[in-house]
């Protein structure tokens, strides 16, 4: 990224701590913003003796120093911000799902002590027996979502299946009324799509497992959903059908998402565009749906070199510091009432 377009970057970042959630509201409608993104490996630079993450470490493969550490913070801190505007205005999201980061160190750096910390965001997070001590976290703005109550949901491993991360379901008031969130972080396609799908179904099923209970037991029936993650499956693979089958709408499917002719996905491998990022909603957040879209932002985006076009303008490449934020572009979904 030229420095001009960094420094621009940070300037958007400071004024978008004096912009409110709800700017751009008309007086007939309000809207609640919603952002999904897998930011890349967000990890800190200290070892967890219980976890495989020595390679974030300064001795390890990637040499990750708090230099390093602090450059990829603001990294995903100006991602959240460049994904945040549309039509040349920024609306800094109401509550933003986030896959990949490592622990609540890096959480608390990211909202009191990054470029972001002038947001004012809040967080909750997981704590999961995930091999490489990778976790999902929600950031929540208090004045829109009034945080009421949040946990863990453990996916109980499979045959051959290696530990996974928990599902974090978080509860809070809306303007709208009392919404209910699920931030989801599948297994990858490690080993073949095939030979891992039954991982990514044991996920799935887990989730409605719960959103099943929810509905049954909690005052308020449950009618407000969200459900949003990298699901590590596209939206015509049976974990994503089978949450659809169950009553959620996937309002992230190209059948509700138009992307531009050069962005067709959040992600793109060896050429070829897709969204394994997915925001799934239940029949009453489906009546409120007004757009979901891609974070298409120059910046976030990078020439491919190798197949034409361009990429998401990821911050790793191998080892090495790409420079840019993520390989994923942030999904964004924007609701009224």
């Amino acid at each position: 990224m030229k420095r001009s377009a960094v420094i621009l970057t940070s300037i958007m970042l400071h004024i978008s701590c004096f912009v409110s959630p709800a700017s751009g509201e008309t007086k007939n409608e309000k809207y609640f913003r919603v952002m999904e993104y897998n930011v890349e490996n967000l990890f800190d630079c200290k070892h967890d003796t219980l976890k495989n993450d020595t390679d974030f470490t300064p001795e390890g493969e990637y040499e990750w120093h708090f230099g390093k550490y602090w450059k990829k913070l603001n990294a995903v801190a100006r991602g959240i911000v460049l994904g945040s505007i549309e039509k040349d205005e920024m609306h800094i999201p109401d509550i933003i799902g986030m896959c990949e980061v490592e622990n609540d160190s890096v959480m608390f750096d990211l909202t009191r002590r990054s470029l972001l910390r002038g947001a004012g965001y809040e967080y909750v997070m997981t704590e999961s027996p995930d091999i490489r001590g990778i976790d999902v976290a929600l950031l929540y703005q208090p004045v829109s979502f009034r945080l009421i109550k949040h946990y863990g949901l453990r996916v109980e491993p499979t045959a051959d299946m290696q530990p996974t991360r928990d599902i974090l379901y978080v509860k809070g008031e809306a303007m709208f009324g009392m919404l209910h969130v699920f931030v989801v972080h599948a297994p990858s396609r490690r080993g073949g799509e095939r030979a891992s799908e039954p991982y990514r179904m044991a996920v799935a099923e887990r989730l409605m497992q719960s959103i099943d209970s929810i509905k049954h037991t909690t005052e308020d029936k449950a009618e407000n959903i969200i459900v949003m993650g990298d699901f590590n499956d596209y939206d015509k693979n049976k974990s994503i059908q089978f949450l659809v089958g169950h009553g959620l709408a996937d309002i992230s499917s190209k059948q509700f998402v138009k992307g531009d002719k050069k962005v067709k996905g959040t992600y793109r491998y060896q050429g070829g565009w897709g969204s394994l990022d997915h925001i799934l909603v239940s029949e009453a957040m489906k009546r409120k749906h007004k757009k979901t879209y891609i974070a298409n932002h120059p910046c976030l985006l990078e020439p491919d070199m190798k197949y034409g076009g361009v990429k998401p303008y990821r911050f790793f490449r191998g080892p090495v510091i790409n420079g840019g934020f993520s390989d994923h572009l942030p999904l964004i979904s924007i609701f009224t009432y």
